[in-house]
């Protein structure tokens, strides 16, 4: 015979426990999308050359 009770627990359980997982599992895909974006901008950089610099401009006298 089923126990109604222990249906509903391990339901509510497997609830709680699938939405935990659900978010965990975004959380170290997030995580890992950011590492590899600053991995690419690193190794960018390092073998770029930086962008040479615009001239500054001089600015007229005040009067």
């Amino acid at each position: 015979m089923k126990n109604p009770f222990m249906s509903m627990f391990l339901s509510a359980a497997n609830k709680v426990t699938g939405s935990a997982r659900a978010q965990a599992t975004a959380a170290v895909k997030r995580e890992a999308a950011k590492n590899a974006r600053q991995m690419s901008k690193a190794w960018a950089d390092a073998l770029l050359p930086p962008p040479a610099a615009a001239p500054r401009k001089k600015k007229p006298p005040q009067k």
